[in-house]
C-alpha cells in the first residue's frame, strides 16, 4: 500500500494531467453529436469483434453437440424418408402416426478397413440398442453394408468393400436389376453383375438398391456407372460403379431396420422345408 501512495506522489502531476483529459474527452464527446457517434461506433466496432472472437470460439468448441444434433435429424428424416417409399401415393408422411416398416438408428464407425479383401467395419451400437444380424447400414451419401455379428454395445458390419457382399441392385431410371459384389481391386467402384444385355445403360447412370431383398428398401443411392461390357456369353451386362461414398473416410451412419424381417425369415425358411 505504502507503494502505491509513493506511486501517486512521484507521479502526481502526470495522473493529474492524465484525469483532466480524460474528463476533458468524455465532456467532449457528450457535449458533440458528431464526437459521441464516431466513439459509438468505434466502440462498437471494438467489442464487437472481441464478441465475434469469443462466438466463434464457442461455435468450435460447440460443433461436436451441433453435429449429432444435426445426426438425430438426418436420422428421422431418413426414416421418414424410406417408410414413404412404401407407400402407395409415395408421399410425405409423418411416421408417428403409423407402424413404420423401417426403423432407423444413428451410429458411429470406430473401426473401418478397406485395404482387405474381406473389410469390416466396427459401430458403437449392439444388442442393447436392439441393432442385431442382417440390418442394413447406409451413411447420409449411400450404402455402406450389412450387420453380422453383434454383442451387447457393439456391432460388425460387413463393408460393400467385402468379396462375400452380394445385394440387390438396380438402375434408378429402369428396373433392370442385378447383384452388387466386389471385385477387391478399388476402394472406389464395386461391380454390378447380372444385369439384362436389354438394359438401357449409359455411362452416368445412377445405381440405387432395388428392394429386391429383407434388408434394405428400394432407392438408396450406391453410385454411378463408371464402365462397362457384356460378360464372355455376351447375356448379361458387368458393371463398374463408382461409389458416391468415400470408403475411407466414413464418420456418421444409419442402421435399418426392417420390421417384418422375422416374418419374412419364417416364411421363407418354411417355404424352402
Amino acid at each position: 500500500m505504502q507503494q502505491i501512495i509513493n506511486f501517486i506522489i512521484r507521479n502526481k502531476t502526470f495522473l493529474l494531467f492524465l484525469l483532466l483529459f480524460s474528463l476533458s474527452i468524455v465532456f467532449t464527446i457528450q457535449s458533440h453529436s458528431y464526437h459521441k457517434s464516431k466513439f459509438i461506433n468505434s466502440a462498437n466496432f471494438l467489442t464487437g469483434g472481441v464478441y465475434n472472437s469469443i462466438n466463434n470460439l464457442s461455435e468450435y468448441f460447440s460443433l461436436k453437440s451441433q453435429n449429432e444434433i444435426l445426426v438425430e435429424e438426418n436420422n428421422r428424416l431418413k426414416s421418414i424418408l424410406y417408410n414413404s417409399k412404401n407407400e402407395k401415393d409415395n408421399v410425405l408422411i409423418d411416421s408417428t402416426t403409423y407402424d413404420a416398416k423401417y426403423n432407423v438408428t444413428t451410429a458411429s464407425i470406430i473401426k473401418n478397413s478397406y485395404s482387405l479383401t474381406d473389410n469390416v467395419l466396427l459401430i458403437n451400437k449392439g444388442r442393447n440398442d436392439s441393432i442385431k444380424q442382417d440390418f442394413g447400414v447406409v451413411s447420409s451419401k449411400g450404402l455402406i453394408g450389412i450387420t453380422s455379428e453383434t454383442n451387447n454395445n457393439y456391432a460388425n458390419v460387413i463393408s460393400i468393400l467385402n468379396t462375400t457382399s452380394n445385394i440387390s441392385a438396380q438402375l434408378k431410371k429402369t428396373n433392370h436389376f442385378g447383384s452388387l459384389t466386389w471385385n477387391g481391386d478399388s476402394p472406389e467402384i464395386v461391380q454390378l453383375t447380372d444385369v439384362e444385355k436389354i438394359a438401357p445403360i449409359v455411362e452416368g447412370d445412377t445405381i440405387i438398391t432395388s428392394g429386391r431383398s429383407s434388408i434394405f428398401p428400394k432407392g438408396i443411392p450406391i453410385g454411378i456407372v463408371d464402365n462397362f461390357k457384356l460378360d464372355e456369353a455376351e447375356n448379361y451386362y458387368e458393371i463398374n460403379v463408382k461409389l458416391f461414398n468415400d470408403m475411407t473416410n466414413l464418420e456418421h451412419v444409419h442402421i435399418i431396420k426392417n420390421n417384418d424381417i422375422e416374418e419374412i425369415t419364417n416364411l421363407l425358411n418354411s417355404t424352402n422345408e
